[in-house]
């Protein structure tokens, strides 16, 4: 499956991608993982791109399309992809057009997961990220905290809430949500492309999106 994933910021794009990809083989592509594995190793991409990503900004088309275009085209995305949290704006959306007509790519659908905002901040303020690059594993201190506190269950390393996830930092994004990329809602219902889910279980997101592709 060749799907885009939209919805604000803890509206659950990355679980929903993680259990797509367990049913086709499709990989997971989020360009915040990309992103931060490059801030981790201390790339060139990585300091440009972290003082964005510290105040909750969006980084800029011109560090993000160069990143796409090499993903992309990596043997694992024959079988299908799922771009979580990209694109973020009507210009990322019309690029990543271009780009997909230029590779001879054609998506399936484009799912919008709408959640209540409330529960976008409680989730938000309450999760947790192990700080290992190679594991990143994800908890939530009230719904799936780890077996010791502060620990990662996977591999070990420390967990910590990021620094765009303190309550300041999640209203200030889900703001720049609203602003810039709340419209791309609009833009791929003009494309015919968009399918709407409300739901906060990705179980239930999940079915409905099979059921839409007749899976």
């Amino acid at each position: 499956m060749k799907l885009i994933l939209l919805g604000a910021p803890g509206a659950g794009k990355g679980t929903v991608a993680k259990m797509l990809t367990a049913i086709d083989g499709s990989v997971q592509i989020s360009t915040g993982d990309i992103l931060r594995g490059e801030v981790q190793a201390g790339s060139d991409l990585g300091r440009q791109a972290e003082d964005y990503m510290n105040r909750g900004d969006l980084v800029p088309d011109s560090l993000i399309m160069g990143i796409m275009e090499k993903r992309l085209q990596q043997p694992d995305c024959a079988k299908g992809f799922l771009l979580d949290g990209f694109p973020r704006t009507i210009p990322q959306a019309e690029a990543l057009k271009e780009l997909l007509n230029k590779l001879g790519i054609t998506l399936d659908m484009v799912v919008n997961i709408d959640v209540p905002r409330e529960v976008l901040l409680d989730r938000l303020t309450t999760r947790r990220t192990c700080t290992n690059s190679e594991c990143q594993a994800i908890y939530n201190v009230k719904s799936m905290p780890p077996k010791q506190e502060g620990i990662c269950d996977k591999c070990g390393s420390p967990i910590v809430q990021r620094d765009d996830e303190t309550v300041e930092a999640i209203t200030h994004r889900l703001e720049t949500y609203n602003q810039k990329t709340a419209p791309l809602v609009g833009f791929y219902e003009k494309e015919g492309q968009l399918q709407t889910i409300t739901g906060t279980s990705s179980d239930a997101v999940v079915n409905a999106i099979k059921s839409e592709l007749g899976m």
